[in-house]
């Protein structure tokens, strides 16, 4: 089975498996690799007075986005097993509400590299920078920063990597 193949079996589950109250107003949105499934639910913005500050909006998010991880606990937990069980994956829940999203679960995954001297003088400084506290969280801070300022490359060049599957799959079979 391929990964667009498995990718795509995944969402359909999803699809068919989520509570509908928790695609309301948005269809939840899955991201999908060999680790882990999370799933990101938006649910809508609190409704305040015009005049409502920036502290007691943020404050009122909050308030949502607790309620929504508390009241909805067990149901997440019930489809994370079943999920976990049935595609060998584990399962991580966030929530979006705006521009705000709050990841509750996830895997923190180890990743191993070999790095050449004038790569790792790049992360002793901001270890020494205090920017990170080791080579390690150096190495993860450097990948964050990579994709918040590639974003749209990083879409292009997934999207172009989906379409090569799909020609992939859509062609002959050879067994």
């Amino acid at each position: 089975m391929t990964d667009q193949h498995d990718s795509s079996s995944i969402r359909s589950w999803f699809a068919g498996r989520l509570p509908d109250e928790w695609s309301s107003s948005n269809e939840p949105r899955l991201e999908i690799d060999r680790e882990e499934i999370t799933i990101t639910v938006a649910i809508d913005r609190p409704a305040l007075d015009d005049g409502a500050s920036d502290a007691d909006i943020a404050e009122a998010i909050d308030g949502r986005i607790a309620g929504f991880r508390e009241d909805t606990r067990d149901r997440r937990m019930a489809i994370a097993r079943e999920a976990e069980h049935r595609f060998d994956r584990k399962v991580a829940w966030a929530v979006s509400v705006g521009e705000r999203t709050e990841l509750f679960t996830h895997l923190s995954v180890p990743v191993m590299t070999r790095l050449r001297q004038p790569e790792r003088q790049v992360l002793d400084t901001l270890v020494r920078a205090n920017i990170a506290r080791s080579r390690a969280d150096a190495v993860a801070w450097c990948v964050r920063l990579v994709g918040q300022n590639t974003d749209e490359w990083l879409r292009d060049l997934r999207d172009a990597m989906r379409s090569v599957d799909e020609i992939r799959n859509a062609g002959p079979d050879t067994a």
